[in-house]
């Protein structure tokens, strides 16, 4: 143990000096780790920063959650049959308490209809805003949660109250401050309604989902009176019990659903059960694919970087011949003299790697702020930064270390 802190200080003390004698040299080499390691851990940061973020979308269309629509949303292209569900039959508000009494394995149901249109407040007009008419369960169901002020009440829903709740974005726009949005008297088609809560901020989402952020929440018998039912994308969700799989979620629902429409056994299905789940699972697959096209690009940068340390290490073999010479004469092994050509390679590859994770760490701070998309330097991707560096140290070495290490001491001496 004792000869390997030797080895390992002398390593250091080396590879320390040769970077302050040759600062050029230096540069270059820790400058192809460097970009090597930029290219593969900003690469895959972002990939995994995607994949993160979408999935963080998704999981907020609702955990184990089924949506009842006349459309099917996985079946998409060119052969995509819209003329078949164009005819069926939209889902109707009074289903749910259907779906509630016939489906055991269901524990909370909620409808919603939407519509977009402005909102006014004194000479003030906001575009371009989602209109979401709810039933009570639906907060239950998606991640909702209200910065400032209240949701809304059973109170509200009973009675169908002008209450609304909007997104900080609406917040921010009208009010310049959420806060102060509280208690405010706006107007949405011609109806004054008051805000009482202001929900908190989503950032911008990648697959569109609810846009929370530039939407606004009223009660279902409220937004009934200001949007046509018909035209308004009605919807049913439903979120399993606990512990409840969403395929026995399924299963249950098919049978609810068809005995509220009164289907023959030989009758097909004039709904679409859509899981959530499901979205899920085929993100995941296409993060495979583009996970592997991230190591490729970024191998094939760091690989440059690889063989610019050997290079260099080749370089400083030669250069220092003399210096081996005398160590082996005076008494150092073969493995002294490998080892420490290894670990200057390594500290060298080690230290770029270093280098390009604080670039990368900078970078996704200008990501961040410029275009308001998080990116992760998770501690897995850290610790595989630097184990990847390692590992190129000792590849880019190895060769130019064993060569100095087989040299004869008496020709390596009476080299120039």
């Amino acid at each position: 143990m004792r000869r390997f802190l030797e080895i390992t200080t002398t390593g250091f003390t080396s590879a320390l000096q040769e970077l302050g004698k040759n600062k050029l040299r230096t540069f270059l080499s820790l400058f192809g780790v460097t970009i090597g390691i930029f290219c593969i851990i900003s690469v895959l940061a972002t990939v995994q920063s995607l994949e993160r973020n979408i999935q963080t979308e998704i999981n907020s269309l609702g955990t184990n959650t089924i949506y009842i629509d006349k459309w099917e949303y996985s079946n998409h292209g060119p052969d995509y049959p819209y003329w078949k569900y164009a005819k069926r039959p939209q889902p109707i508000y009074k289903e749910i308490d259907e779906i509630k009494r016939r489906t055991t394995t269901a524990q909370s149901v909620a409808y919603k209809i939407s519509a977009s249109d402005k909102i006014m407040f004194h000479d003030k007009v906001l575009y371009n805003v989602k209109l979401y008419g709810i039933s009570d369960d639906f907060t239950k169901i998606h991640d909702v949660e209200v910065q400032f002020g209240r949701q809304l009440t059973e109170a509200d829903f009973g009675t169908g109250s002008n209450a609304i709740v909007v997104g900080s974005n609406i917040a921010e726009t009208l009010f310049l401050q959420t806060e102060k949005a509280l208690f405010q008297k706006v107007y949405i088609r011609g109806k004054e309604h008051v805000i009482t809560g202001v929900l908190k901020k989503k950032g911008n989402q990648l697959i569109g989902g609810w846009a929370f952020d530039q939407s606004i929440l009223m009660t279902y018998k409220h937004a009934r009176t200001i949007i046509n039912e018909q035209r308004a994308e009605p919807l049913i969700m439903v979120q399993g019990k606990e512990g409840i799989n969403s395929k026995i979620l399924k299963e249950d629902l098919t049978g609810t659903m068809r005995a509220i429409r009164k289907l023959n056994p030989k009758d097909a299905d004039n709904f679409s059960l859509n899981d959530v789940n499901d979205l899920s699972a085929v993100m995941s697959k296409a993060f495979v694919s583009i996970n592997v096209g991230g190591w490729a690009i970024g191998a094939l940068a760091f690989i440059v970087g690889i063989f610019g340390v050997a290079n260099i290490m080749f370089v400083t073999v030669k250069e220092r011949t003399n210096q081996i010479g005398i160590k082996k004469a005076v008494g150092a092994k073969n493995n002294a003299i490998l080892a420490e050509f290894l670990l200057e390679a390594a500290f060298l590859c080690v230290l770029g790697g270093i280098i390009g994770l604080v670039l990368v760490f900078i970078l996704t701070k200008i990501i961040k702020v410029v275009f308001d998309f998080p990116v992760f330097l998770s501690p897995s991707i850290i610790g595989l930064a630097l184990f990847i560096s390692l590992c190129a140290g000792i590849l880019a070495g190895f060769i130019p270390a064993l060569k100095a290490a087989k040299m004869n001491p008496v020709v390596a001496i009476r080299s120039n």
